[in-house]
């Protein structure tokens, strides 16, 4: 029970982790390449989670998105209940 718990710590923190890259590199201008293809690869990993909050949280001042914020949050709060029922 202990390793399952471990795990989806884990798998949540990587999945924190490529969030946050994703988000940063939405702050430069991909153009072509390499950066272009990781940037693409993230986004179809991340956008299906994001897009749940871009439906409900629109962004601020038409520029400023926080819904990748709320979704941190809630991925935090969702393993963290499952760990404490667990």
């Amino acid at each position: 029970m202990l390793n399952l718990v471990n795990l989806l710590i884990s798998l949540c923190n990587v999945y924190s982790f490529v969030l946050i890259v994703y988000v940063l590199m939405s702050w430069f201008p991909s153009g072509t390449g390499v950066i272009a293809e990781i940037k693409g690869f993230l986004g179809k990993i991340c956008d299906p989670y994001l897009n749940i909050f871009r439906k409900f949280i629109p962004p601020i001042g038409g520029m400023i998105d926080i819904s990748p914020i709320i979704a941190l949050f809630v991925l935090q709060l969702i393993v963290r209940l499952i760990v404490g029922i667990l």
